[in-house]
């Protein structure tokens, strides 16, 4: 088990991230890298897989950055 900030190195490099106490249909968290639209430069953020095959932005709760549980995943 591991802290977010444990995981948040791994996540900046690609890797992917869940915490093993969600109940859900989370699959995993990964880092989406400074991208261009358009144009325009899009700033780093977080999207979460799901089990329906969706991704959603996602942002870390207080309780996701406190917590424990979480483990990278392949």
């Amino acid at each position: 088990m591991m802290t977010f900030e444990a995981v948040l190195p791994a996540l900046k490099k690609g890797q992917k991230a869940v915490r093993t106490g969600w109940e859900g249909t989370e699959l995993y968290v990964v880092l989406q890298p400074t991208t261009t639209y358009q144009g325009d430069v899009l700033n780093p953020y977080f999207l979460i897989k799901t089990a329906d095959e969706a991704f959603s932005l996602w942002s870390p709760t207080d309780c996701d950055i406190l917590a424990e549980d979480w483990q990278l995943v392949d």
